[in-house]
């Protein structure tokens, strides 16, 4: 695959299991992932992006 994998907003609301406007509530607030806007006004996040995002949010269990 040489192309970087970008997720859409619904595949990345999908993956997440939240719903569309929480994402934009999150993206609103600077705590979604980082996204980027393309001329059209659509909106992408990398896979890269999301699994750095996932990986800051990791919390470790209580002992």
């Amino acid at each position: 695959m040489g192309q970087r994998q970008q997720l859409t907003v619904a595949q990345l609301c999908a993956e997440l299991d939240i719903a569309r406007s929480t994402f934009y509530e999150w993206r609103a607030k600077g705590r979604a992932p980082r996204c980027i806007k393309l001329p059209n006004g659509e909106i992408r996040i990398r896979r890269s992006d999301l699994d750095r995002w996932l990986d800051a949010h990791i919390e470790e269990a209580a002992a």
